[in-house]
């Protein structure tokens, strides 16, 4: 099975000959139960024994075997709260205080310039804390960017990098959920959001010139309820510049495929319409209303990490058979926890989402 072929077909709408996985992987206890062989004694071992087990996951391959410290977060029930960090994987993520220590009042939002700060590489809370202040800066962090299986522009190649703050996270993640949302009504955030659209007007433009065919562009416009703003301020702010955007993209040979959390079904259509080759979003969208209107884009993320998690046999099965009518419906779907895989997750829950989803496709 040819699984870099398979995974460019789904993300062209093309049906293979096999559904592909697409999937938000972080569980190290899941890898070393699958394989037999401690992912924290031995990654690399551990992940080519995994590649060759499960090829379908098409996972990166360490270059080295040298063993990872096992992380505290979660296993004893200590935490990280101060720093406020949680686990993520074999390690923790960077601080989920967005804002709140930069930024204290509403004036305070105001008399930001994004554009004269330029430079977020001390603004760990931004995700993506680049030097933006020049083209040559971006083009030097991109580059770094590039996920294990980029750097590769040739025709059927599925290369990828991604971008997490296409521009809905921007002030989001600057500013911190409050103050965001008590100032994005305002006039005065339009000179923000236009400074926030420069920014990323260089970043597009270099993303256009890289090694890869596919760019993940990332927004959370969405709370698993729906919406967070309404269609009239997404049409003014972000839907515009997502279809100028991805058109810098399209006209340097690239593909977009839109990435974010919630439920999105609100704005499937904006999405589309402004020049994504495919979604991956999470199982509280309506997949199946999507992969019928849409049957010939890339569409990964129904699988449900809840049922994962209650390690239930014959719920997982039925998660996994609701998968497979939806993938009738779309010639480019992707079998896709959508809501993640985290450490957390019963390995033995896994590997039966695994093994079933290969059975049901073989």
């Amino acid at each position: 099975m040819d699984q870099k072929y398979e995974r460019y077909l789904a993300f062209m709408g093309k049906s293979g000959k096999y559904i592909p996985h697409y999937e938000m992987w972080s569980n190290p206890d899941a890898e070393t139960y699958l394989t037999g062989i401690d992912y924290y004694d031995h990654p690399k071992q551990c992940r080519e024994k995994l590649a060759e087990l499960y090829p379908q996951l098409y996972l990166p391959i360490p270059e080295t075997d040298t063993p990872k410290p096992r992380p505290s977060l979660g296993s004893d029930k200590s935490s990280n709260s101060d720093a406020r960090t949680v686990r993520w994987g074999d390690s923790e993520t960077t601080t989920w205080e967005h804002g709140e220590a930069y930024f204290k009042t509403v004036q305070d939002v105001f008399d930001f310039s994004p554009l004269e700060k330029g430079d977020f590489r001390d603004w760990p809370h931004v995700v993506m804390n680049w030097d933006y202040s020049t083209e040559e800066a971006i083009y030097e962090r991109a580059l770094k960017n590039l996920i294990p299986d980029g750097g590769d522009p040739s025709p059927t190649a599925p290369s990828t990098t991604w971008f997490y703050n296409t521009m809905f996270m921007w002030p989001l993640l600057t500013f911190g959920w409050e103050l965001f949302l008590e100032t994005c009504l305002e006039d005065e955030f339009e000179r923000i959001m236009a400074e926030f659209a420069e920014i990323n007007r260089r970043v597009f433009k270099i993303y256009a010139q890289m090694p890869v065919n596919f760019i993940i562009c990332h927004d959370d416009i969405a709370m698993t309820s729906g919406p967070v703003c309404s269609p009239a301020w997404m049409n003014k702010y972000i839907f515009p510049l997502y279809e100028e955007f991805w058109s810098i993209l399209k006209d340097g040979g690239k593909e977009v495929i839109y990435q974010g959390d919630g439920n999105i079904d609100a704005f499937v259509d904006d999405i589309i319409a402004c020049g994504a080759r495919g979604i991956i979003t999470e199982p509280y969208t309506d997949f199946k209303k999507i992969a019928k209107k849409y049957p010939n884009i890339f569409l990964a993320g129904e699988g449900d990490n809840r049922i994962l998690s209650r390690n239930n046999p014959q719920e997982i099965k039925a998660m996994v058979d609701n998968m497979a009518e939806t993938a009738k419906m779309n010639s480019g779907y992707a079998m896709s926890i959508g809501n993640h895989i985290p450490w957390n997750v019963p390995p033995e829950a896994v590997k039966l989402y695994l093994d079933y989803s290969a059975e049901k496709f073989r």
